[in-house]
């Protein structure tokens, strides 16, 4: 009967001293777990590539870039790692479950994905965001403590040690990828995805959270994809945590301004909704899933600005960031197309909650 990790090696059976991915000698098998925005955007920048690549997701994934293989496989259990991964010679983490069950799956999930990982001989990608820092006083970079006090932040932390406890104890190779808040292409439940993205194109006023004047770095998740596969690539990447390049960081005023000018759209002044963290941790402001971030409010309510200088020390111009701009541009685009094609019904926001603000 199937269950939850509790040893690779008892429940594989099997010995990888010898990794199958260096002595195959074959054409690179890369496997992307997660059909999400960001496992969507790695298979994307691998099939350019023409690169082997097959997608491992619990259901029928509603949409995969052509030429793309389909795995049914919930690796949450290592057995069925194990048999999705057989093939692979470089495995990307890109899933995760349900915000409200982080705590209780997202380490089971990574330690089933190591294991599947250590049968095949592979090498494991993680994508991963910034929560486990917790709050903080100065720029972020790698060498951060994990100081988060919440349970999701602490469980990415948990998630991080065991990827790289299983690198340092020669049981796979690995490296992680680290991002800020994301946005781009397919990228709706974020904090400025619908919420400000959506919102433009409908010609609403955006809603954010925490002071719009501070400055926040986010993440254009194509440019994330791109960096997840180039340290797929590099030798000199593993046993490491990497902040990903990331376009010029200005405040959050700043940047739904910029989605405005790009929407060509002038909902009225002011445009912007804001709401402190209380609003938040309240209910009644975001979608369901957005709630679920009240954890992190506190990026909201200081400078939220991060590093990646260590990434480009180590690898220059290899993934040079999306012009900020061009970023928002693209995903202006996306968001256009999807409510021409009428294919989902945006978040709708009706009211605002006690203690919001209207900001220009």
């Amino acid at each position: 009967m199937d269950k939850p990790y509790e040893s690779s090696r008892d429940l594989t059976g099997l010995d990888t001293a010898l990794s199958p991915a260096r002595v195959r000698g074959t054409m690179t098998q890369h496997v992307v777990v997660g059909a999400g925005p960001v496992g969507l955007a790695v298979m994307e920048q691998l099939r350019e590539r023409g690169a082997d690549v097959a997608a491992v997701t619990r259901h029928d994934p509603d949409f995969l870039p052509e030429g793309v293989e389909s795995r049914l496989a919930d690796v949450l259990y290592p057995d069925r790692a194990v048999a999705a991964f057989a093939d692979a010679d470089i495995v990307y983490h890109c899933a995760k479950p349900p915000y409200d069950q982080w705590p209780e799956l997202f380490p089971d999930l990574t330690r089933g994905i190591v294991a599947g990982v250590e049968a095949a001989g592979a090498r494991l990608v993680v994508a991963e965001n910034l929560c486990m820092y917790g709050p903080v006083q100065a720029r972020l970079s790698e060498d951060l403590p994990y100081a988060a006090t919440g349970p999701k932040g602490q469980a990415r932390a948990e998630c991080a040690d065991i990827v790289l406890d299983a690198h340092e104890a020669g049981r796979i190779e690995a490296t992680i990828g680290r991002a800020s808040d994301f946005f781009g292409p397919r990228v709706r439940e974020s904090v400025v995805g619908e919420q400000v993205f959506g919102a433009a194109v409908a010609g609403k006023r955006a809603k954010v959270f925490g002071d719009p004047r501070l400055a926040h770095t986010y993440t254009y998740v194509p440019d994330f994809a791109r960096a997840l596969v180039l340290l797929g690539e590099r030798d000199e990447a593993l046993g490491e945590v990497w902040h990903v390049p990331n376009p010029e960081t200005v405040s959050t005023r700043r940047f739904v301004n910029l989605v405005y000018e790009a929407a060509d759209i002038d909902p009225g002044f002011p445009h912007i909704i804001a709401a402190p963290g209380v609003a938040l941790t309240l209910g009644g402001y975001l979608s369901a899933p957005l709630k679920e971030l009240s954890e992190m409010r506190y990026a909201f309510e200081e400078p939220y600005v991060v590093r990646d200088a260590k990434f480009r020390e180590a690898f220059g111009d290899a993934v040079e960031p999306t012009p900020l701009e061009d970023a928002i541009a693209e995903t202006v685009a996306w968001f256009e197309s999807q409510r021409e094609a009428d294919e989902t019904e945006p978040i709708h926001i009706e009211t605002a909650p006690e203690g919001a603000t209207e900001s220009a």
